[in-house]
């Protein structure tokens, strides 16, 4: 396969996972009330304070922009494939019956964990546009 299609596609996957978790760190802050509620619903986590939302916010954000520029990559691919696994997992009872209560699209977090996966996996080989470290 042409290694410049492989590098264009993986660009392409880590750029459609950033979107999506760019809106979910942006929720934290815009909306620190329903990370609390989220916690509480899926993760069995209560009490979270707005300030804890900001600061789980601050933390994702640098770390998504650390998987975005393509820095650390064990470490930032690793942190978001964990998460979206979490995410994705957590919400199992939705999977049960899709056609209740709008869960239908709670699906689309199976391809999104393929596409971190994914990611992980062939971390290596995403070097488009990267920060290049020198060790």
């Amino acid at each position: 396969m042409n290694e410049m299609k492989v590098k264009q596609s993986l660009f392409a996957l880590r750029i459609g996972v950033f979107i999506v978790m760019l809106v979910w760190t942006i929720d934290k802050f815009i909306k620190p009330e329903h990370t609390a509620g989220i916690f509480k619903r899926f993760y069995m986590i209560e009490g979270v304070s707005e300030f804890a939302a900001y600061g789980i916010g601050a933390i994702q954000l640098i770390i998504i922009l650390f998987f975005l520029v393509g820095l650390f990559k064990r470490f930032s691919y690793g942190f978001i494939l964990f998460i979206h696994g979490v995410s994705t997992f957590s919400t199992w009872a939705k999977y049960i019956n899709p056609w209740e209560n709008g869960t239908l699209l709670f699906f689309a977090a199976i391809p999104m964990l393929a596409a971190c996966y994914a990611l992980y996996v062939l971390r290596e080989e995403d070097t488009l546009f990267n920060i290049k470290v020198k060790k």
